[in-house]
């Protein structure tokens, strides 16, 4: 299974990060080995001073597709989770400097966490799915899917260009404004709705 990340998928992030508004939806992947083990906290990793939260709602696959038409779009996925895609920013910020790729600020070891899942068809409309992320009982980021630039069935149908869909393939959909740095002894907890999805200790 394979993890699609989603990149400047909100505004106000584009804005905070004073990143250039992509044309595209901006694609990068992380390997399994990157998923957080269940009940383990968060190590801060000793190459960066600087690891960023970003919380993301997820969609897992169900079938096997490509080419998908986004009016089939809906057909492939029917649990909504969410997660952390983990970011050394410091990290990322030197080999963005330098034209290079960004997977070892991204997909290193732990860098991704997956919550429980949801059916689908527990929300009226996926396309309003309030969501946010307590650091120490604190809302740092707080939004709703209705913001995405690119919505869930718009990006399982641009990414389905480039990449077969397998199933439990995990899509992270892009993180809203509110990113911050994490220190030692953070608790982290996400939800959708009033419903925890994770809770997690930093270290």
């Amino acid at each position: 299974m394979k993890l699609i990340c989603i990149g400047r998928n909100y505004t106000a992030h584009i804005e905070e990060l004073e990143n250039e508004k992509p044309k595209d939806p901006v694609v990068f992947l992380k390997p399994d080995t990157s998923i957080l083990l269940k009940k383990q906290p968060f190590f801060i990793p000793d190459f960066s001073d600087d690891v960023h939260h970003e919380v993301e709602v997820l969609v897992k696959i169900n079938k096997v597709g490509k080419h998908i038409a986004k009016k089939f779009a809906h057909k492939y996925y029917d649990d909504i989770g969410l997660g952390i895609d983990f970011t050394a920013r410091d990290l990322q910020a030197q080999l963005k400097a330098k034209g290079l790729p960004w997977e070892k600020a991204k997909a290193f070891d732990g860098a991704a966490v997956v919550g429980k899942w949801l059916p689908k068809s527990k929300f009226q409309d996926i396309n309003n799915i309030n969501f946010s992320l307590k650091k120490n009982d604190a809302i740092v980021q707080s939004a709703s899917t209705e913001l995405m630039l690119w919505k869930v069935d718009e990006l399982i149908e641009y990414v389905s260009k480039y990449f077969t869909l397998k199933i439990g393939d995990i899509i992270f959909t892009g993180t809203p404004a509110g990113v911050g740095k994490v220190f030692a002894n953070d608790r982290l907890q996400g939800f959708i709705e009033d419903e925890e999805m994770f809770s997690i200790k930093v270290k």
